[in-house]
């Protein structure tokens, strides 16, 4: 019985509230001229024709209000506000859809998700520049390695140079010796 009428109350509510907004929102189109606008409007008039014209609109504006609350009453019923209106509640109650609590939730899973993201791409970064110092590392070696065969090779080439040319300075002793 009590969840019933908890029901009933939800349902009456969201209607009401959705009655309320409704009338507040019809209200000004419907008293949207005043009693000075609509004579300044028919100056032309007589004062008791401007009176009577004043009359005539009130009565065409109230039928029209009726008749608006009337034609909204209807659409609310046929297509079951008051039903929707409590399953939609119903919803947001079952499955915690505050959609403020979201909005947070929302902004702290984006704060994560992004601070994760950078935190991978420092560390991807981190890899790469690990990566490029071993590298130069390597090449530092490599060519310090070609720096030292170089010295090897221009002191074999001074070493053979050394040697050709006692190689030369010794058939030249000898061709004389024996000539």
């Amino acid at each position: 019985m009590v969840g019933g009428l908890k029901k009933e109350m939800a349902e009456i509510g969201a209607v009401s509230d959705l009655k309320k907004s409704f009338h507040l929102a019809l209200r000004p189109l419907l008293t949207a001229c005043s009693n000075q606008e609509l004579c300044k409007a028919f100056s032309m008039f007589s004062n008791a024709e401007q009176q009577h014209l004043h009359r005539l609109f009130l009565q065409v504006l109230t039928s029209l209000h009726e008749n608006i609350e009337d034609e909204f009453q209807s659409l609310c019923l046929q297509t079951q506000v008051g039903a929707t209106l409590d399953t939609v509640e119903q919803l947001v109650e079952e499955q915690g859809l505050d959609p403020l609590f979201l909005d947070k939730t929302n902004v702290m899973d984006v704060a994560q998700n992004i601070s994760t993201a950078k935190k991978n791409e420092i560390q991807y970064l981190m890899g790469i520049l690990d990566m490029a110092e071993e590298q130069n590392r390597l090449i530092r070696a490599r060519v310090e390695l070609l720096r030292e065969e170089m010295q090897d090779v221009s002191g074999m080439a001074d070493a053979i140079e050394k040697l050709r040319s006692r190689g030369l300075s010794y058939g030249t002793y000898c061709s004389n010796v024996v000539d």
